[in-house]
């Protein structure tokens, strides 16, 4: 058994046992308790947050910072991306057709934790140097809950996670899906990679902000319209399909042979990889934006759970699905990415693996831009040195090497891991912060009634020590 065996052997007997008795259990919690205190706002306003998304103010820039547009493709970029096309096959492959279920479930409730914790980013943003804003978990830990130490501690764990451990997963899937279409080698695809993260991250967030509003629409509607053209040539079998997915989530064959667990555990992990609701990780994109009102981020953010999720991840699964029977689309000794084309592959031919190879470069790269700046965020919390963002440049590229060239297993597993710990620290912070985001909350809704008076102020909610531009 070599090293990288016996790191995985290791980091899966930690996550089996943190995911099955902590972790599942605080995350459905959470995601009840905060749609309940914000009386389910992911229902409740879903049609406003498309109006605030499209709403002019979203477009222009009138100050410092990044439009909210921007904000909210700068996440979004981040989550689509391997946890949509990889991710979802990986799931299907190891806990069955019920993981799907899973992955809703955790998107709905989870779309509440989302509202929750970008509203609070906003709410405690700052001014950063470069004629923008900077905030997130680590700001509202030290500003709302006064706790710097908590703060630093958060910087540290998503800085790692986001900034080497997801990149590396990104670029993972970025050489399988290669390797799949093209059959070009490794350290071709790892060379390749890591220097036009070097090209990127070298230029800024507002570089990041420009790429990002560009590709990510573009691909995400490329591969919506050939996935539902998919669909509509098999409208027929997707209700068979939804009454296989519900059947394997609570089916009694499956909790008899201990499918139900693998099915909750493998659905979740993947779709808070993919949605990231409640792991601290848009907060940091949902502060940079420039907007009369908190709230109107917190909304925006819960659109970009649910597109990530309930749209494009059930896209991709239904696809897979609808590739041939079960032995097909839970066919392990494919890797995630490879899985997927295979199944666009079956539907519409060879060329459909190629598009898919493309497709993911850009997603994923694109996550590899939106998760580097999550890191840098976060140092400049810690301390404003270029010393410590150099070395932190220096590890993303050696990171996105590494993913191109190690096994998919070992770079999942230590995904699952730091996020899990990541998204522990947040969800402590956001519920201790929550009277705050209903505050605004309630704030907002009794702003809207009146026109043109969506601009918020401090002494409208009773916590506001700790609010500085407001």
């Amino acid at each position: 058994m070599g090293i990288g065996d016996t790191i995985l052997n290791i980091v899966g007997h930690i996550n089996d046992f943190f995911w099955t008795y902590i972790v599942i259990s605080v995350l459905l919690g959470a995601g009840l308790f905060f749609s309940i205190r914000m009386n389910f706002v992911q229902f409740r306003l879903f049609k406003e947050t498309f109006r605030v998304l499209f709403e002019k103010e979203s477009f222009k820039k009138t100050g410092r910072g990044t439009t909210p547009f921007q904000a909210f493709t700068i996440s979004t970029a981040s989550r689509v991306g391997t946890g949509n096309l990889g991710g979802v096959a990986t799931a299907i492959a190891m806990g069955g057709p019920g993981a799907i279920f899973w992955m809703w479930l955790i998107a709905l409730l989870g779309s509440a934790t989302s509202f929750v914790e970008s509203t609070l980013a906003q709410v405690y943003k700052v001014p950063d140097d470069k004629d923008g804003y900077r905030g997130g978990p680590a700001y509202y830990m030290e500003k709302g809950l006064k706790n710097r130490k908590l703060g630093i501690a958060f910087a540290i764990t998503i800085t790692f996670t986001y900034g080497l451990v997801f990149n590396s997963v990104q670029s993972n899937t970025i050489r399988l899906a290669f390797e799949q279409s093209f059959d070009v080698s490794k350290w071709i695809m790892a060379l390749v990679l890591m220097i036009l993260t070097a090209i990127i991250i070298f230029g800024g967030v507002k570089r990041i902000a420009n790429v990002t509003q560009i590709v990510v629409p573009i691909m995400a509607i490329l591969y919506l319209l050939l996935a539902f053209g998919i669909l509509l040539f098999n409208l027929g079998a997707i209700p068979e399909m939804v009454a296989t997915i519900f059947q394997n989530a609570f089916g009694i064959r499956e909790i008899a042979g201990g499918g139900f667990g693998a099915a909750i555990m493998f659905g979740i992990r993947r779709g808070l990889f993919s949605n990231e609701a409640g792991m601290g990780s848009a907060p940091n994109a949902a502060a940079t934006a420039e907007v009369t009102h908190p709230a109107k981020q917190g909304l925006i953010q819960t659109l970009g759970v649910f597109i990530d999720t309930i749209v494009i991840c059930s896209a991709t699964a239904f696809i897979i699905m609808l590739s041939g029977d079960p032995s097909q689309y839970m066919d392990q000794s494919l890797k995630g990415i490879q899985l997927t084309q295979n199944a666009f592959s079956t539907h519409v031919g060879s060329w459909a693996g190629t598009f898919l190879a493309i497709a993911m470069f850009m997603f994923a790269f694109s996550s590899v831009i939106g998760n580097y700046y999550y890191g840098e965020t976060n140092i400049q919390f810690i301390q404003h040195n270029k010393g410590y963002l150099m070395l932190y440049r220096a590890a993303v590229l050696l990171m996105v090497l590494f993913g191109a060239i190690a096994q998919m297993e070992l770079v999942w597993a230590l995904a699952d891991l730091t996020m899990a710990v990541m998204a522990m620290i947040n969800i402590y912070a956001i519920a201790r912060l929550s009277g705050v985001a209903k505050d605004v909350l309630q704030d907002y809704m009794k702003r809207r009634k009146q026109p043109n008076t969506t601009v918020f102020e401090k002494e409208q909610i009773r916590q506001r020590s700790g609010i500085d531009f407001w």
